[in-house]
């Protein structure tokens, strides 16, 4: 298995450099193999989201498109998958960032009996949470 680093992955979702987003490509579709797949690790998800909604001002849509791509890729291993998947989910309807959903959901996955938050939203609307 190889980590791979936020600035590959975004090079490969943004097709933003033309030599590092070949080179991203490349790396993605004819290194990586199921054998060999490529690891994203929770921190390195979490900064694509960030990066893609900060920088590129992409929309929600556009995100949980992008995120949904690499969780469906067989050659890459995306870290706590199923609760990536259910942040993507929160970010798709509209019912919170994907950080808010990404951490309520680790919270259920650890056993928490609930995250606590100053953020109302994210208490009202995110399963998992509770205001502090």
């Amino acid at each position: 298995m190889i980590g791979l680093d936020t600035n590959v992955l975004l090079r490969y979702l943004a097709q933003d450099d033309p030599a590092q987003s070949l080179r991203a490509t490349e790396i993605v579709t004819r290194r990586l193999t199921e054998q060999e797949p490529g690891f994203v690790s929770l921190v390195a998800i979490l900064e694509v989201a960030w990066v893609l909604r900060s920088l590129y001002k992409r929309s929600r849509q556009e995100i949980a498109d992008d995120i949904e791509m690499m969780l469906a890729a067989d050659t890459l291993e995306v870290q706590n998958e199923q609760e990536v998947y259910d942040a993507v989910v929160a970010l798709r309807n509209g019912t919170g960032t994907f950080e808010d959903a990404l951490i309520g959901s680790l919270g259920i996955w650890r056993g928490c009996s609930a995250t606590l938050t100053f953020d109302e939203n994210a208490a009202q609307r995110l399963q998992g949470f509770s205001l502090a």
